[in-house]
């Protein structure tokens, strides 16, 4: 009877640790728990901590708190100018209402799918009003075209109902089909060519400026300076003649002597056959008969 007693206690333990088990739940953090009952969320727990449920009759389902990035998958889109290009981007995007999304969405993938439609809708639509040369272009506003496709994009899961915001939506990069790179290359490859030459011509034509105002200054610091070299030269003698002439004129004897002499250097270069009168002076000074 004891025995009998012992196993009762024993089976009537295990059989409320299993209700207590099936009783209770964990709220971590980053997540929701919906407590659904027969399907229908009754309530939501955003708080980490321990919770209760009724067993067998309510369940529990985990979606995430946190942000969620979706990469999308890279898609071709045709240009204003019917170009084709090949698109890459993601997008972040966090469930806001766990009630709404469990009657929408249900699940984390369903609501990726739908995230991935409505940015390609909003990329198509937003790079067809684009023309290929700005989208590629270094001078392009990509950040504005993100902000744009952001909002295209949260417009349409709020319309849904789908219980989730849209933070951000951006394009990673946009590339060209195999078969149009090598013809896009060339016309970079031109344009750069194009834009260098133009930088080489006003290059040149700066360097004339510069060699020609150089060559102007030159001639007017040389034309200075011949002008004031000879306006030097012609003070200093004018200077000298003065100086000549006061030296001269204290002895006009000696003067006229210095010139005679002076006169014969002049005179007698080359060794020339001169007839003077032996009685003349220039003769007597030349004989040294004074």
């Amino acid at each position: 009877m004891t025995r009998k007693r012992w196993i009762g206690t024993a089976a009537g333990a295990l059989l409320l640790i299993i209700v207590l088990a099936g009783s209770l739940f964990i709220v971590g953090e980053g997540e929701y728990k919906v407590v659904l009952k027969f399907g229908e969320a009754t309530r939501i727990h955003e708080e980490p901590g321990i919770r209760f449920k009724i067993p067998f009759i309510e369940s529990v389902q985990s979606l995430p708190k946190y942000q969620k990035v979706y990469d999308s998958q890279p898609t071709t889109i045709l240009t204003k100018d019917k170009k084709p290009i090949i698109v890459d981007n993601y997008s972040v995007w966090r469930i806001s209402d766990p009630q709404r999304f469990l009657r929408s969405l249900q699940t984390v993938s369903a609501a990726e799918g739908r995230i991935g439609d409505a940015i390609y809708n909003a990329v198509r639509r937003k790079l067809s009003e684009t023309d290929y040369g700005s989208i590629i272009s270094e001078n392009t506003a990509r950040g504005d075209i993100n902000v744009e496709i952001t909002s295209m994009v949260a417009e349409v899961a709020e319309r849904q109902n789908y219980g989730i915001e849209i933070i951000d939506v951006r394009i990673k990069k946009t590339d060209l089909p195999e078969e149009n790179k090598q013809s896009v290359y060339n016309r970079m490859i031109s344009d750069r060519q194009s834009i260098a030459a133009g930088y080489l011509s006003e290059g040149d034509e700066q360097s004339r400026k510069v060699t020609s105002n150089a060559d102007r200054q030159a001639q007017e610091l040389i034309a200075q300076a011949e002008a004031d070299s000879k306006k030097i030269i012609a003070e200093g003698e004018k200077e000298a003649a003065r100086i000549y002439n006061e030296a001269y004129g204290k002895d006009p004897a000696f003067y006229k002597l210095y010139r005679t002499l002076d006169s014969y250097v002049t005179t007698f270069r080359g060794e020339p056959v001169i007839m003077l009168p032996i009685d003349s002076e220039y003769t007597r000074i030349l004989l040294g008969q004074r």
